[in-house]
């Protein structure tokens, strides 16, 4: 796996849209409308297991902003902290880890559980069943963790950043750590000896949890009887 690793998300997907693209013009229309499928499917889904990763771990959950296009009036009924608006698809903008970033982290690393399963596994199991609109749909599952490259796993890598004796003052905490590469970078640009070391060594170990993630996620598919695509 080690050796492949950064290679196995750019051939699960260009080897499994190859093979969905067996169908022609019609193929790619099904995968695409499975993409949209999948996608407003696990926004929501996102953004409720993040909620749930915090409270689980002993946080508390105070406000989930769903926008009202992925379900989120009608989720607001179900669950009273979810607030049916967001300047983003969904965000959890309130919540309390009681000091701890081992529930920071928790809340954080919650939803990719669905790349761990059954994101990689659907994946290669719809491309290798030549079934463009599952295959379609479970793209966001499966590569979740490069799609927040900008905000959750730049997150992970801030808090995992902010440990280290540079970057590990508060007021160096609050500049780095978010869930917004562009606002951090923005707050970055108008502060005086900004710690910008510290931002790029967050990014990078944002984009190394995001390979090591799938490349988990392929070790549970291939267990699971799905090998990754050749």
């Amino acid at each position: 796996m080690r050796q492949n690793l950064f290679a196995l998300p750019l051939r699960d997907t260009v080897h499994g849209l190859d093979r969905c693209l067996h169908a022609g013009v019609r193929g790619l229309a099904l995968a695409a409308l499975g993409l949209v499928a999948g996608w407003w499917l696990y926004v929501p889904l996102h953004e409720l297991l993040h909620a749930a990763a915090c409270r689980a771990a002993g946080g508390r959950v105070t406000r989930l902003e769903i926008d009202a296009a992925y379900g989120g009036a009608l989720l607001a009924r179900v669950f009273p902290f979810v607030v049916p608006a967001s300047d983003y698809a969904g965000r959890l903008s309130g919540f309390d880890t009681r000091g701890s970033d081992l529930i920071y982290l928790a809340t954080d690393l919650g939803p990719f559980v669905l790349t761990l399963f059954p994101g990689v596994w659907a994946l290669r199991r719809a491309a290798a069943a030549r079934r463009p609109l599952l295959f379609g749909a479970s793209l966001p599952f499966a590569l979740a963790p490069f799609l927040s490259l900008t905000g959750d796993a730049y997150e992970i890598g801030s808090i995992l950043v902010t440990h280290l004796p540079p970057w590990a003052t508060p007021a160096v905490r609050g500049l780095l750590r978010g869930d917004d590469l562009g606002k951090r970078v923005s707050e970055l640009a108008a502060a005086a000896g900004a710690p910008w070391g510290g931002a790029a060594l967050a990014v990078a170990a944002g984009v190394v949890w995001a390979f090591l993630t799938y490349g988990l996620g392929s070790v549970v598919a291939r267990k699971l009887g799905a090998p990754s695509l050749h």
